[in-house]
């Protein structure tokens, strides 16, 4: 399969760290390869439980594949995404993708906001419009951001690093490198999944421009708690009900749900079959945790949910099209910190809780994690892709995050 390809002006060797314009314009023969090899799936057969205990369901993927080729248009995805101020900027030798949209209101606070894995750009285009035009949304020109929403390198539209060493921190120094490049001397960073992680390294390393960060998967967790997860320990004592509840959850995923987190966090090199074939790769995608495959996997059976078949869909194409199953992997080959555990952050923090995260962060967790902590609310409803399938309140929360930090 080649590379999607782009319309974007091409640097000198002298200019490489300008902000170069970008449109994407699949070739239609790649789009009629992608169909073909949906077409051409050698399917197994059906798992031997009724639920999804043995992982993704052959019911599920099926109605996926059907509506892929069927219905599905790439096309419409990529109207929106060119209706969106695109371009790419060279960073420590990998071109940068990014979206770029300034509020129209005075005053707007700068903002980054980092996508996780398997998720991209695509899971946070419905908040643009609501926190940089929130007067169209019901709240107050105050709470206006301009928006930069990056693709991590190896994902996406942006390059793919072809040494090592890109990890979550050398992520999070590029995002300071491209805010600094923007014009912005003072920002703010949010984020989920990996997101989260390199929003909280950003603040870890502190640079002067950076105000704060809003999480909304937060490391919180204490190190007694993170010993006894490792090693199958029961709880520690005296857990409140909160925190009960909290390391229950974590020792599920760590039980049942993190089996592709550990084959690519030790050979990412080896899921060929994922980038060979659409159909293996929207599994892979499909089965990250078991709440989100739940939302995910009901809107293929015609059910209301906060995402539509479309939405999986366009994260899912946007992976095929630029061949960025391995190379996107490779982040966790990289990453050598623990996703939960408490990070040192002394910057402000603001921390919203989605119920239907991989783990609800107490709050008493919280606040011992993030000791400038100014911002901690629970809200009731919401799951690991919260910008994705809950713009409106994700967005609420954002704004309500940084308010302390606007004077």
């Amino acid at each position: 399969m080649t590379e999607v390809t782009v319309k974007r002006s091409q640097p000198t060797a002298s200019d490489k760290a300008g902000i170069r314009a970008f449109h994407v314009n699949v070739p239609e023969a790649e789009l009629n390869e992608l169909r073909r090899r949906i077409n051409a799936t050698r399917w197994p057969e059906r798992e031997t439980v009724t639920d999804a205990s043995q992982g993704v369901q052959l019911a599920t993927m099926q109605k996926l594949a059907h509506y892929w080729v069927t219905e599905y248009d790439w096309r419409k995805c990529e109207a929106k995404l060119n209706a969106l101020p695109q371009f790419v900027t060279e960073i420590d030798g990998v071109d940068i993708h990014f979206i770029h949209v300034r509020s129209k209101h005075q005053n707007a606070l700068p903002l980054i906001i980092t996508h996780g894995w398997p998720g991209s750009i695509i899971e946070l285009m419905k908040i643009i419009d609501p926190l940089t035009n929130p007067t169209a949304h019901g709240a107050s020109a105050s709470d206006a951001f301009d928006l930069v929403i990056p693709s991590i390198a190896g994902y996406g539209f942006s390059g793919k690093p072809t040494t090592t060493g890109w990890d979550p921190a050398h992520m999070a120094r590029a995002w300071v490198v491209l805010m600094k490049r923007l014009g912005y001397t003072r920002f703010v960073a949010q984020g989920g999944d990996w997101g989260a992680m390199v929003s909280e390294l950003i603040a870890k390393q502190a640079p002067p421009e950076l105000l704060g960060i809003h999480l909304n998967m937060p490391a919180t967790v204490p190190a007694d708690v993170a010993k006894a997860l490792m090693v199958g320990d029961p709880p520690p004592s005296g857990l409140s009900a909160d925190e009960r509840r909290a390391y229950e959850q974590l020792a599920f995923f760590y039980t049942h749900g993190i089996g592709y987190a550990t084959e690519m966090q030790n050979h990412p090199q080896t899921i060929y079959g994922i980038a060979d074939s659409p159909v293996g790769l929207a599994a892979w995608i499909l089965d990250h945790d078991a709440r989100s495959y739940e939302l995910i996997s009901r809107v293929f059976d015609g059910q209301s949910a906060g995402l539509t078949r479309d939405d999986v869909l366009d994260n899912i194409t946007l992976y095929w099209l630029t061949n960025t199953a391995i190379s996107s992997g490779r982040l966790y080959w990289e990453n050598k910190l623990p996703f939960f555990d408490v990070k040192n952050v002394t910057t402000p923090v603001a921390v919203s809780v989605f119920p239907d995260e991989i783990y609800a962060a107490p709050r008493t967790w919280t606040e011992r994690a993030y000791p400038k902590l100014i911002y901690y609310n629970r809200v009731d409803r919401g799951e690991h892709f919260a910008a994705w399938e809950q713009p409106q309140l994700f967005s609420a929360e954002v704004r309500a995050g940084f308010r302390p930090l606007r004077h």
